[in-house]
């Protein structure tokens, strides 16, 4: 599966708070519009990230926790890491057309949908 997305130009980014040997940014530190085509790998509580998944990833990427908290369940971390990334590409696109900050929009494209009262 690495093999195939690093074959179509995928950048990889691994979460787990623990990871060894790469250095590794909270979540609201990361630019996910930098690459085009991203793949994120999340990691299971019990087994976590596989070694070869980190070895080959651009970046680590770990979602600040306080208190007692170590880790969170695998849906809890995707669903907060996937929706940073896709806000953040989505802030990109409504600003430019194309890639690396070309094409600047006269007016930026709307970020969320109206609410049902403000469509009518």
């Amino acid at each position: 599966m690495l093999d195939h997305l690093e074959r179509k130009n995928f950048k990889s980014i691994v979460t787990s708070p623990h990871v060894k040997g790469k250095a590794c940014f909270y979540l609201h530190e990361v630019d996910f519009t930098i690459h085009s085509k991203l793949a994120m790998w999340f990691g299971s509580e019990a087994v976590g990230i596989s070694d070869l998944a980190v070895e080959r990833a651009e970046t680590c990427v770990s979602v600040p926790m306080f208190g007692m908290i170590e880790s969170l369940n695998l849906g809890t971390s995707s669903g907060i890491v996937l929706y940073e990334a896709m806000k953040q590409r989505r802030d990109y696109q409504s600003k430019y057309r194309m890639r690396d900050k070309r094409g600047k929009r006269a007016a930026p494209l709307p970020t969320v949908m109206p609410l049902k009262a403000e469509r009518a």
